[in-house]
């Protein structure tokens, strides 16, 4: 028997010390829920996570780029929407102004109105902006970034929609009028080609819609996998380390038990020199 060291005190201190850095750290890892709180968690499990990471943000921002894209579409397609009606129109006129039974004055008339649509198809072109951009007066092509990496780009492109180039062929209406039934005859078949070459716009734009709106939904499973993918790396298993919490706390009142006793054992030297 020893007094000036009592080497079951010190190992029963030293395991006490032990369980209560493991608490300390099952306390961290249920607290916040994560099983990485800091690098010394697990230095290779951090830096692929970190990278899990910059790729889920990546991904949430591309999603966002669509919507915009999306929406950036629509603008431009309601405005060219709008084109087809008027076009209709004009085109009705030009037929009623072909007929024989109208005076020069009813072709006027007429006229007096095509000549208004034709400036409104003409404004609405040179107005119709999305975030301050003019995206109907000018030809477009329009880089999207959609995906998390560099080079993901789809390039949206269409032709300018104004009354001397009118959708996807071009079409000049500038110089029509339905004065005459010669003029008025012409008119009718400039504008059935206005009308289907704004079609192909429009028809173009639909399908860049409609491949945004896949790439959105492969964007969100992408996504959700990386997610999930960063969740089993970063995350805590709070069932495992509410048990392994319940473990320390058992092993470390157990150590604080043993510690009281081993510091008993001098008292025996006591007693038996007293003997």
């Amino acid at each position: 028997m020893k007094i000036n060291h009592n080497i079951q005190a010190l190992n029963a201190y030293r395991n006490l010390a032990a369980n209560q850095f493991n608490i300390s750290k099952n306390l961290e890892k249920l607290s916040s829920g994560l099983r990485i709180n800091r690098a010394a968690d697990d230095a290779a499990g951090l830096a692929i996570s970190e990278k899990m990471r910059s790729q889920i943000r990546g991904l949430e921002m591309a999603e966002r780029n669509a919507l915009d894209a999306i929406s950036l579409i629509q603008t431009a397609e309601g405005a060219l929407n709008e084109v087809h009606s008027i076009l209709q129109r004009m085109r009705e006129l030009a037929v009623q102004a072909s007929n024989g039974t109208n005076q020069n004055t009813d072709r006027d008339a007429l006229d007096s109105e095509f000549q208004q649509l034709k400036e409104e198809i003409d404004r609405i072109g040179k107005e119709t902006q999305f975030n301050k951009m003019d995206i109907l007066a000018t030809d477009q092509s329009i880089d999207i970034q959609l995906g998390a990496n560099n080079g993901q780009i789809l390039t949206l492109t269409w032709k300018r929609q104004l009354k001397d180039s009118l959708g996807e062929d071009n079409i000049n209406i500038s110089t029509l009028d339905i004065k005459s039934v010669t003029n008025a005859q012409n008119a009718i078949s400039t504008l059935d080609n206005a009308i289907i070459s704004v079609s192909k716009s429009r028809s173009k734009m639909g399908a860049y819609q409609n491949r945004l709106e896949h790439t959105i939904n492969n964007l969100k499973t992408a996504n959700e996998n990386l997610t999930s993918a960063e969740s089993r790396i970063r995350d805590t298993d709070m069932a495992m380390e509410m048990t392994e919490f319940t473990k320390n706390n058992i092993l470390n009142q157990a150590a604080q038990a043993m510690l009281a006793q081993s510091n008993q054992l001098p008292q025996g030297i006591l007693q038996l020199l007293k003997s």
